[in-house]
């Protein structure tokens, strides 16, 4: 068996060990006992004790034990980058911990590098992009994520803005109007105010925990309500009719946005296709004609420059730059604020 095959293999099992220890940690029974703590700390009328088994509840604790000092390790350090993968985690409503997180990135990289330095000839630059590729690949997924979840959530908040001005013209309290919408609106505007309301009855302020959605979910409209909010309980006033006005100015918001959207989609087709085509393409000549593209990258003396680099890979190099700032000025240009 060649090396280059044990390698594949020897990545790919450390991926999917870690992978499950990853999952482990997540499926494991962390997430019921946190809801029960919550429940039982706020008084909550539907949560009964259950009584587990001694060693099944050991064994619980010794799964997420780990993962605990790690995390705690990091906090204590004081790294301020694992706090930028913790807003992330958030943002992306990922049920993951900061070291799962890194465990996964970890993964990814080995695997995508050691298949990129397989199918390329066993190339060392490229099992390099590789691992670099690979370790890019959960951020990039968490801040899609991050992405897709703040978009569902501003499409939603028009008609929890109704259902909050409705609940609060029928005689309701700012919190029972939370109440309502945390159980009539969908996921994911009603799982954040469910724990608006987790927190509340945990004694942090309605103003603080509003602020906490934010952090989670850093939505501009969103943010217009929250102030309207602490303007209400500071001086006072008609919050039923405030927030009726900004849901008519968030409507109106998003039927821009919408129209927007379809007038610049053949724009950001194009900027796509422009950006992926060429890489597409390039990976297809690799593997049904590898002597063409090979040529690139012979290092005979006539193609290096100053006998140091093909010239192949600055052509490789340039093209990649220009793809890539193409792109970014498309997208740019089709990004539109409003």
């Amino acid at each position: 068996m060649s090396g280059s095959l044990l390698l594949l293999i020897g990545g790919g099992l450390l991926f999917f060990i870690l992978l499950g220890v990853g999952v482990a940690f997540v499926v494991g029974d962390r997430s019921v006992n946190v809801d029960q703590r919550l429940d039982q700390l706020a008084g909550g009328a539907d949560w009964e004790p259950e009584f587990l088994d001694a060693e099944a509840e050991k064994e619980s604790q010794k799964a997420n034990e780990l993962a605990d000092r790690l995390d705690s390790a990091f906090e204590e350090r004081g790294f301020n980058f694992f706090e930028s993968i913790r807003t992330q985690i958030a943002r992306g409503d990922l049920k993951l911990r900061v070291s799962e997180f890194l465990l996964l990135i970890m993964g990814l990289a080995i695997l995508v590098g050691g298949l990129a330095w397989y199918f390329f000839g066993q190339s060392l630059l490229f099992g390099v992009i590789g691992l670099f590729v690979g370790s890019l690949l959960p951020g990039f997924y968490a801040r899609y994520a991050a992405s897709r979840r703040i978009r569902t959530f501003n499409d939603q908040l028009s008609d929890t803005l109704n259902l909050w001005v409705n609940a609060l013209r029928s005689g309701y309290s700012v919190l029972q109007s939370m109440e309502a919408i945390a159980t009539e609106m969908p996921p994911p505007i009603s799982s954040e105010f469910e724990r608006v309301i987790q927190e509340v009855r945990l004694g942090i302020d309605t103003e603080q925990a509003l602020d906490n959605i934010l952090r989670r979910v850093p939505s501009e409209d969103f943010d217009l309500v929250v102030t309207a909010v602490k303007v209400q309980r500071e001086v006072g006033g008609n919050l039923s009719e405030i927030l009726d006005t900004i849901s008519f100015t968030i409507r109106e918001r998003v039927r821009i946005k919408g129209e927007i959207r379809t007038l610049t989609a053949q724009g950001r087709a194009s900027g796509w296709i422009i950006t992926f085509l060429p890489i597409a393409l390039g990976i297809f000549l690799n593997f049904s004609n590898p002597e063409y593209i090979g040529e690139l990258f012979i290092r005979d003396s006539e193609t290096m420059i100053a006998n140091l680099v093909p010239c192949g890979w600055l052509m490789v190099g340039t093209a990649l730059t220009m793809i890539v700032v193409g792109g970014v000025a498309i997208q740019r240009i089709v990004d539109i604020e409003v």
